[in-house]
């Protein structure tokens, strides 16, 4: 089991290189040559990559919660919200999700940080 992570364009540099550390599979929106792109064309380059994305954007939240009304699927979205979450909370967090979990665990659902 293995889950990969998409990373908003927002994310501080040292979480991904922290989970680069610790072999967890991260991909950045920056990366994908995705920056600036709405909300709704990143959750579903997620999908196409069959990655969760991970955000500290609440705008995520909006668009995950309208997506489970409406019943349109989208592949998980991970949230921290940075005023509640240090950086080395959310390494920890990731690496443990990601190691324990897959990509089937997490669609349509949102998750939120600190465990």
């Amino acid at each position: 089991m293995s889950l990969s992570l998409y990373m908003d364009e927002h994310i501080h540099k040292a979480i991904t290189e922290g989970l680069r550390q610790r072999n967890v599979d991260v991909s950045t929106v920056q990366q994908d040559g995705r920056s600036g792109f709405p909300d709704v064309v990143l959750l579903d380059r997620a999908i196409e990559l069959q990655r969760v994305m991970f955000s500290q954007d609440q705008d995520f939240l909006i668009e995950a919660q309208r997506r489970q009304s409406e019943g349109v699927p989208f592949s998980g979205v991970i949230f921290a919200r940075q005023s509640r979450v240090d950086i080395g909370t959310c390494v920890n967090d990731l690496e443990m999700i990601a190691k324990a979990l897959d990509i089937a665990d997490f669609a349509n659902w949102v998750q939120y940080l600190p465990l």
